[in-house]
């Protein structure tokens, strides 16, 4: 049975354990505050917040070297015979098709299977996940690449910001957009759609953003249980209540509170809240 290494980058936001457990091999973007290159694994997620709340201009982000994504895929080849890595939206990041390039300048060595997620942060996550589970119990390329194609056909994400300025200087978002949803004090909800983040529908206040994600939530739940995580940038507090709120209206899904990280939180902004789910089906199906 050939053996698959797991690889994805830090945006999947997986905590230390989970990366331990399923043996996933993470590679970090990064974020530049003042001028500083920095790994975003090595920051304090509520230190950094604090630091780009100080910083006089907005932190960057990159994407990490393709010398160092093939220094960690040729280092796998010495224990794996394929390699599965999965990474955020190709639409909002330049880290797959990175990889994709190093991939093909390494295909001698070893075969890498790059995956675009089209997503990020825990719905990111899920396609790791899975994939190291599915690798993990012996099933081959073929069936893990199916089932995470499956699960991309129920994955949805919405995200409220505060400042839509992060996303328009960022480059997510266009600056008209940006513009007229600060002169009206809209807080638009914002979606994932073909591998970018869109507005989705416009809402005046924060209140009315949440209710409406949770109605979003509740029409697909009402289907089925879903899998799912509220998503915070450094709003632990709101975060949980919203989670709980949703728990409580689908006691049937399970619902988890994960954080958005350095890279993702640059550009969606402190205090941004999201939440991603997708059906969960049994491996086999």
């Amino acid at each position: 049975m050939p053996k698959i290494a797991i690889v994805t980058d830090s945006t999947s936001y997986l905590n230390p354990e989970e990366l331990r457990q399923w043996s996933i091999h993470e590679i970090p973007l990064n974020v530049v505050v003042n001028e500083e290159t920095m790994p975003e694994t090595d920051w304090d997620v509520a230190t950094y917040y604090q630091a780009m709340r100080n910083s006089e201009t907005l932190p960057t982000t990159s994407q990490p070297s393709p010398g160092k994504m093939e220094d960690l895929y040729r280092e796998l080849a010495w224990e794996a015979d394929e390699i599965i890595s999965i990474h955020l939206s190709s639409g909002i990041s330049g880290t797959h098709q990175t990889a994709v390039a190093v991939a093909d300048d390494i295909k001698d060595t070893v075969r890498v299977h790059c995956y675009d997620s089209e997503i990020s942060a825990r719905a990111q996550g899920y396609f790791v996940l899975t994939a190291a589970r599915m690798a993990s119990e012996g099933y081959d390329m073929a069936a893990i690449f199916a089932k995470l194609d499956k699960i991309k056909e129920t994955m949805r994400a919405y995200f409220i910001v505060e400042d839509l300025r992060h996303l328009q200087r960022g480059g997510r978002l266009s600056g008209a957009q940006a513009m007229v949803g600060s002169m009206l004090r809209i807080k638009p909800v914002l979606e994932f759609t073909d591998k970018k983040i869109i507005p989705y529908e416009k809402v005046r206040t924060s209140k009315k953003a949440l209710a409406r994600i949770q109605s979003l939530f509740l029409e697909e739940a009402a289907k089925g249980p879903l899998e799912a995580s509220v998503l915070h940038a450094n709003a632990e507090e709101t975060g949980e209540a919203f989670r709980r709120q949703l728990q409580e209206a689908s006691p049937e899904s399970r619902i988890s509170l994960e954080h958005l990280g350095p890279v993702i939180g640059t550009h969606l902004g402190e205090n941004a809240i999201g939440l991603a789910w997708y059906r969960p089906e049994t491996l086999s199906e």
